[in-house]
């Protein structure tokens, strides 16, 4: 069985070019890009040396990209330099912005985010989406993204391409939502979410949310497995700074990982899922608590006034996942679990279970597990992020593109 670490996916760096002149020009703007977005505002002679190419070569790139609006020039460097000030460097705060969206259980979520990484626009939506027809769904959530695209382009912006996050199994053409249990999604076509011009991608929550953690978290090392805690408990594999995704891209479904081989029933069709014992709702079932839209605050507040019931359901919610991820890391030895999702909110209660269980059943060997800096919005954040590296991949080709 093959597990293919190389994709084309926005964001993930897998299209190589290729080797022309042309190609040439484009990887070597793309150099420019990256460079002046990681350590930015920089002179053309400090690209120059960040990327090895001469300062003549450097400034034809550069005039290139502020022609096209991916850079702009700030007017000479701060004062106290030796010898003659370059004029600076940045990344513009217009021009492209890529829009993620998200179509949670409970909510659907836009946003938009420019090439210098910060949020532009920002909508969301509480909604019930379980048991919901599709259709309608996406409808709002495309209501959504034209409502975030029209609010970036009254800013002088223009998207450069839409990524959703979805929590189920999404075929390689980045577009077909194979299985969606928690949602009673199955074999559902995004394509209505496509606007004019506007390239589309569909991926699981748990991917965009592991590359989240790789773009933005602070310390966060190339191999590590992402843990998406919510209603439902996905997983990502990075290694080598890329998602594996296994030969179907379906790779990272720790939530229905048979946690107890005669358990309750699970939406997948199995029985004794993870999701079962940790999820969010078996969570609140096990505490003793309904439903409700501010069952996190709920759940949070009870554990910290000591609530003995629901202290004991989320070290119950912890002992499983410890359970469920001992087979991950023995099998797969990441350098780190990064623990992600609303869930993870409610890391103080369940994780010491988590980290004794786990470490009881690989013989203290286990990596560490962390709790994500980014949180619930991980997934929306990493699909947004997702076509801004898109763009810096590869600026010219979203010039054509556009």
């Amino acid at each position: 069985m093959t597990a293919p670490l190389h994709d084309k996916r926005p964001g993930t760096s897998g299209a190589r070019l290729p080797d022309t002149q042309h190609g040439m020009r484009r990887r070597n703007l793309s150099r420019v890009m990256h460079a002046v977005a990681a350590h930015g505002p920089l002179s053309r002679a400090a690209v120059a040396s960040k990327i090895g190419l001469t300062r003549a070569a450097v400034s034809t790139l550069v005039e290139e990209l502020i022609r096209s609006g991916f850079l702009d020039e700030l007017g000479p460097e701060r004062p106290g330099r030796v010898g003659r000030p370059g004029s600076a460097l940045a990344v513009s705060a217009r021009g492209p912005v890529g829009i993620g969206a998200e179509v949670g259980v409970d909510h659907l979520a836009v946003c938009a985010v420019d090439l210098r990484g910060e949020t532009r626009a920002r909508s969301v939506r509480r909604v019930g989406n379980r048991g919901r027809p599709a259709e309608a769904a996406l409808r709002e959530l495309a209501a959504l993204v034209q409502r975030v695209c029209d609010d970036a382009g009254r800013a002088g912006m223009s998207p450069a391409g839409l990524a959703v996050a979805v929590p189920g199994l999404v075929a390689r053409d980045a577009r077909t939502v194979v299985r969606a249990p928690n949602l009673g999604w199955r074999d559902i076509d995004a394509e209505s979410l496509r606007l004019p011009g506007l390239p589309l991608t569909v991926d699981n929550e748990a991917n965009f949310g592991a590359l989240a953690e790789l773009w933005l978290g602070e310390d966060t090392p190339e191999d590590f497995l992402h843990i998406s805690a919510e209603i439902g408990i996905g997983a990502a594999l990075v290694v080598d700074g890329r998602l594996l995704r296994g030969t179907r891209g379906f790779a990272g479904e720790l939530g229905h990982i048979p946690v107890r081989a005669e358990g309750p029933p699970c939406p997948c069709g199995g029985r004794g899922c993870l999701e079962q014992y940790a999820g969010e709702v078996a969570v609140l079932r096990a505490a003793g608590l309904e439903p409700g839209e501010d069952r996190l605050r709920l759940l949070t507040d009870r554990a910290a006034s000591g609530d003995k019931a629901v202290r004991r359901a989320l070290r119950g919610a912890g002992t499983a996942m410890g359970i469920a991820l001992t087979g991950a890391v023995n099998l797969l030895d990441p350098e780190a679990v990064v623990l992600g999702g609303a869930l993870s909110r409610l890391a103080p209660w369940f994780l010491p279970a988590l980290e004794r269980e786990l470490a009881g059943r690989t013989g203290g060997r286990a990596c560490g597990v962390t709790v994500s800096e980014i949180g619930p919005d991980g997934p929306l954040l990493g699909a947004a992020h997702s076509v801004v590296r898109a763009v810096l991949d590869d600026p010219v080709g979203v010039c054509v593109a556009g």
